[in-house]
């Protein structure tokens, strides 16, 4: 076989052009591997002499290098890189013999089956031909699915004593060194440095520390790549990004003992000469000069300069340049929640938001007199009003604060109220101001809340004293008629003796806390007792959470605001009125197992370390309690009135309830006649033998309970085995309940105007609904029907809150509130603290509750696991499956 030109080559895959595609492919892709593997071990000295250079540059020895040498240096290795360059133009594609013998070398064939496709038989004959041909396409497909691999340059053969590891492991000690504080650049090579024979082992340490509230770590600049003396930063250069107020420290060790620390500040180019230890340098302050900086230290001592960053700039030391951007620290904002409001027990319930880019640090409210004269002499101190902050250091914060401070005489006055937040770097933020009435403890004893006004009197202006004695003589004019306590009487001439002889502040201050304790022994007794000592026992307690208390110290605290707790518990169940319909103690409100439980958990968190928790739900704490509203006597007539209101207030809640029973019933007879009706089949039944079984007029509408020893289940529901007819007659049959309904509700509008509460919009849509449902059952229109119904309810709930409403509002009339604060949010609606209906508001009308009882919570889950249960039996008809389903939300 002799080879032949390469115009013969490809007659072998005249027959199959794709596979001559192929073996070309995979020849090309042979030479590319073959070039690949000559070029890379040219790029060995390439490398090699780059990390050098780049690595005595990292080392720094660029810069300790005499110019001379340091030329010489980059010189060389110049040179050398260029040297390193001449191999590549020896560099030539490879041959296709030689693809084709790495074809063959790398996958192990035998025949030389890429040879084969050049060569040509000895003998030109018909047969040779055909064979030849075959051979060439057999071998063709073998060579088209070889693979070459990947490039496999042999560079131990052109560094046998392997000297590239001394570059690469150079190369890596550098990088390592690069971010130290003797690190060089590479700019070192070709920058001329400065004569440093007089100061040698230069060393300079810069970092800067954020203030201790932001929260933020140190950043060190000494790592950073300062810039060259005056040379301009780069536009893409890194600055060093800190808040503002934060303390910049830069340490000189060596070099020079005159060595300056200059800072340029960026908003007018002022350059500051720092000294030594200096304090932070206010805004404007001129550069320090020569004549006043610190003697000289020796070469060999440690130059410490500080001082505080209150603007952008740039650091110049020793050569060196970092520009800092200082981000400003914005004051923080405050703003009201909602309107302020009382709470039951007298308390100012305050509502805010604030927020500070790092932190909040206190939060409280400023409250000042708009009736005070002007030039009043009071004899106490505004009153302080802190706001509870979820957290120390809190972003964002929202909250709900409440204080008791009716005891301050400015209660009952009208007052400004302006929250005012501060930062950790002292800055303040104020909300706008918000006037109001200062919520007053609401006296029922004429005579307790007179001896309050008495105090009051002198304590806004000591001036007025003479006015409080006058008060105070009045009031004992004829203690026979108007005082029936002698105790009482005896009292308030001792505290008449005590104004007398006043002669100073804390005379004054002794007798107007008399005077107090006064007024809440007549009002309230041992309740009122009770009340501070809980309130006393809780800010001890919040001070020790603040300032961080020993465990020791908050367990003692605990049992003593457990203690508290328990006493004015009991003095709240011995001053609750035994009317009827009312409860007797106060647990009924607010039960002893919630507070044992919230008081163990505030325990349990403030000895785990979570004290910011710990406070949290100590202000929830005392937020409940004064919205605890402890029962007070009351007069007959009172009694008597709001008894009636009450029983008003049950038959709506049984018309509610009758009404609801009657929606359900509707609803399950019209669901089986459009049963029936779908099916076509009227379902004789018996004739009428289950039309008496169905709810009459005045009979209870509900459908008969599932589960009673098997039976209801075994023999099917009623409206199961009743015709379409019976069931039309049976929704006619609900007509009459439907009305009785609408006449009870007109009754109930007309008792309720009697005791003069207006009945709302909500009971006369209702009475409209009621009346277009019961048309609806007349005709059997079982939907039209239960739409109306629903309507109905729904009405009736609007109209239950309305006149809810106007009975809390007449009931604080009654106490004295209404005068004080008429916003009527103290008491949430007629809710105990926890969010419940309390017991003296009557039944709840389908209203959501925020705090549900345990009973109500495990019967809850027991009608919905009883609803599943009977929704995966699949034994019921399809509009029962189809109800249950409506039940559980899943359509």
């Amino acid at each position: 076989m002799t080879p032949q030109p390469g115009g013969t080559r490809t007659s072998a895959f005249r027959t199959d052009p794709a596979l001559a595609r192929r073996v070309a492919i995979k020849r090309f892709l042979a030479r590319l591997v073959l070039f690949a593997e000559r070029l890379l071990p040219l790029f060995l000295p390439l490398a090699g002499i780059a990390a050098i250079f780049v690595s005595l540059a990292w080392l720094g020895v660029y810069r300790q290098l005499p110019d001379l040498l340091r030329l010489g240096l980059v010189f060389i290795l110049t040179f050398a890189f260029v040297a390193s360059l001449l191999p590549f133009a020896r560099l030539r594609w490879p041959a296709g013999e030689e693809a084709d013998r790495l074809l063959e070398e790398r996958n192990h064939l035998a025949h030389q089956p890429v040879a084969v496709q050049d060569d040509e038989p000895a003998f030109e004959t018909p047969f040779a031909r055909a064979l030849w041909v075959e051979h060439q396409r057999r071998m063709a497909e073998t060579i088209a699915a070889l693979d070459a691999g990947l490039p496999q340059p042999d560079v131990a053969r052109f560094d046998r004593y392997a000297l590239r590891a001394v570059p690469a492991l150079l190369f890596v000690t550098a990088l390592a060194y690069s971010g130290s504080n003797g690190a060089g650049v590479i700019s070192d090579a070709f920058r001329r440095q400065a004569v440093t024979s007089d100061a040698p082992g230069l060393r300079i340490d810069a970092w800067i520390t954020p203030p201790a509230y932001t929260g933020q770590p140190p950043v060190f600049l000494s790592g950073r790549d300062g810039q060259g003396d005056g040379a301009a930063s780069p536009a893409g250069a890194a600055k060093a990004r800190v808040p503002q107020n934060a303390q910049a420290t830069v340490r000189i060790s060596g070099g020079r003992a005159d060595e300056k620390v200059l800072f340029r500040r960026a908003d007018d180019g002022t350059v500051i000469d720092i000294a030594m230890n200096d304090s932070a340098k206010a805004d404007g302050e001129p550069p320090q000069t020569t004549a006043n900086r610190a003697p000289p230290t020796p070469p060999n001592a440690a130059r410490v300069h500080e001082w505080k960053l209150d603007a952008s700039g740039e650091l110049l030391v020793g050569g060196r340049q970092w520009a800092i951007d200082v981000i400003p620290d914005k004051a923080p904002e405050i703003a009201f929640d909602g309107l302020p409001r009382r709470s039951a027990n007298g308390a100012l319930e305050i509502g805010f938001t604030a927020k500070d880019d790092y932190g909040l640090v206190r939060a409280y409210a400023e409250i000042d007199p708009l009736e005070q004269k002007a030039d009043a002499i009071p004899l106490y101190a505004l009153p302080e009003y802190k706001l509870d902050l979820p957290r120390h250091n809190a972003r964002d914060a929202k909250g709900l604060s409440s204080r008791n401070i009716t005891e301050h005489p400015l209660s009952g006055r009208k007052v400004r109220i302006t929250l005012v937040a501060t930062d950790g770097a002292g800055q303040t933020g104020r909300s706008p101001p918000y006037d109001m009435v200062l919520p007053a403890r609401a006296f029922v004893e004429p005579l307790a809340a007179a001896v309050a006004e008495e105090r009051q009197v002198f304590a806004l202006d000591i001036r007025d004293l003479r006015q409080a004695i006058a008060l105070n003589e009045a009031l004992t004019l004829r203690p026979e008629e108007t005082i029936p306590n002698t105790t009482h009487y005896l009292l308030l001439e001792s505290a008449q003796a005590r104004m007398k002889l006043a002669r100073s502040t804390e005379d004054l201050e002794n007798a107007a806390d008399y005077l107090w304790e006064m007024a809440l022994g007549i009002d309230g007794g041992e309740l009122s007792l009770a009340e501070r000592n809980l309130r006393d026992a809780q800010q001890a307690l919040a001070d020790a959470l603040e300032r961080n208390a020993p465990d020791e110290e908050i367990k003692k605290l605990m049992d003593e605001l457990r203690a508290a707790m328990q006493e004015f518990m009991t003095a709240m169940a011995q001053r609750q009125p035994n009317a009827e319909g009312q409860q007797q103690s106060a647990q009924n409100v607010l039960r002893q197992r919630d507070l044992e439980n919230m008081m163990n958990q505030i325990e349990n968190l403030a000895r785990s370390g979570n004290r910011d928790a710990a406070r949290q739900m100590l202000s929830e704490l005392q937020r409940m309690m004064n919205n605890l509203q402890a029962g007070r006597p009351q007069r007959g007539g009172q009694q008597q009135e709001n008894s009636q209101m009450r029983q008003q207030i049950d038959k709506l809640g049984e018309i509610m309830q009758e009404q609801q029973k009657l929606m359900d019933e509707t609803f399950r007879l019209d669901q089986a006649l459009k049963d029936r009706m779908q099916r076509g089949d009227p379902g004789d039944g018996e004739d009428g033998e289950f039309l008496e079984q169905m709810p009459q007029d005045g009979e209870d509408g509900q459908q008969p309970q599932q589960g009673q020893d098997g039976q209801e289940g075994q023999q099917g529901s009623p409206t199961d085995r009743m015709t379409a007819e019976q069931l039309r007659e049976a929704l006619k049959n609900l007509r009459a309940q439907q009305d009785a309904l609408g006449k009870k509700l007109g009754e109930l509008q007309k008792g309720l105007g009697e005791l003069g509460v207006k009945p709302g919009e909500g009971f006369g849509q209702a009475e409209r609904e009621m009346r277009g449902a019961g048309e609806a059952l007349g005709k059997s229109q079982g939907e039209q029907a239960v739409d109306g119904q629903g309507k109905a309810l729904e009405a009736l709930r609007q109209g239950a809150r309305d006149m809810m409403n106007q009975m809390m509002q007449a009931m604080r009339g009654q106490q004295g509130q209404g005068e004080q604060q008429g916003n009527g949010q103290g008491n949430q609606n007629g809710r105990d603290p926890l969010g419940r209906p309390r017991s003296t508001t009557g039944p709840d009308f389908g209203e959501r509750v925020n705090v549900p009882d345990e009973i109500d919570v495990q019967r809850a889950r027991e009608i919905l696991e009883a609803i599943r249960k009977k929704l995966g039996d699949n034994a019921g008809p399809e509009f029962e499956r189809r109800y249950l389903e409506r039940l559980l939300d899943i359509q």
